[in-house]
C-alpha cells in the first residue's frame, strides 16, 4: 500500500490548492467570492493571517489539500478540504484531517470549527471520526453550508 505524505504549503503548490477545491465545489455548488479569494490568494488570505495549508501526496502526486483559517487566538476554522476522486477511499481525507487538527493545536487553538453541507456524507463521517460534534450553524455564515461542527482541543478540556 502506498504511503500518504503530508506536505506544508509552498507557493509552487498553490495551483493544486485551487484546482482540487474548485473541482469539488463547482461539481456540487458554485464558487462564492470568498472561495475565489482563498483559492487564488492563499498566502495572503490564509497563511499571512496566521493560518496554514497542508497537502497530501500519494505516489508522487498531490491528491488532497486542507486549510486552516485563524478566527482568533483560540479558534481556527478547517477550510477547503478536498481529495481528488482518484484518491478517495484511500485514507487521504482522514490523514489530512488529523494533520490539520494537530497543526491547529500546535498554534495554540482551543477549538477548530468547520462548516459543511449535509450532502457531503463522506466528509461528515471523517469529521465525526476525528471527534467533531455538530452545533447549530449561524445564519448567513456561508450560503452553501447547513452543517457546523466543532472539535475542542483535548489538552484544554478539564
Amino acid at each position: 500500500m502506498s504511503e500518504i505524505h503530508i506536505l506544508p504549503y509552498r507557493p509552487e503548490l498553490q495551483p493544486y490548492f485551487e484546482s482540487i477545491n474548485k473541482e469539488w465545489v463547482e461539481e456540487l455548488f458554485s464558487l462564492e467570492e470568498f472561495d475565489k479569494m482563498q483559492l487564488e490568494n492563499p498566502k495572503e488570505i490564509i497563511i499571512d493571517r496566521g493560518g496554514a495549508i497542508l497537502f497530501a501526496e500519494l505516489d508522487g502526486q498531490i491528491v488532497g489539500t486542507v486549510g486552516l483559517s485563524k478566527i482568533n487566538e483560540k479558534t481556527y476554522e478547517l477550510i477547503k478540504m478536498g481529495v481528488r476522486k482518484s484518491a478517495q477511499g484511500k485514507g487521504v481525507g482522514m490523514k489530512l484531517g488529523k494533520a490539520i487538527c494537530e497543526k491547529a493545536w500546535s498554534l495554540g487553538a482551543e477549538k477548530v470549527e468547520l462548516y459543511s453541507h449535509s450532502k457531503l456524507g463522506p466528509a461528515i463521517k471523517i469529521y465525526q471520526k476525528l471527534g467533531f460534534k455538530e452545533e447549530i450553524p449561524e445564519a448567513g455564515k456561508y450560503a452553501r453550508c447547513d452543517v457546523k461542527m466543532v472539535l475542542k482541543n483535548p489538552s484544554f478540556i478539564l
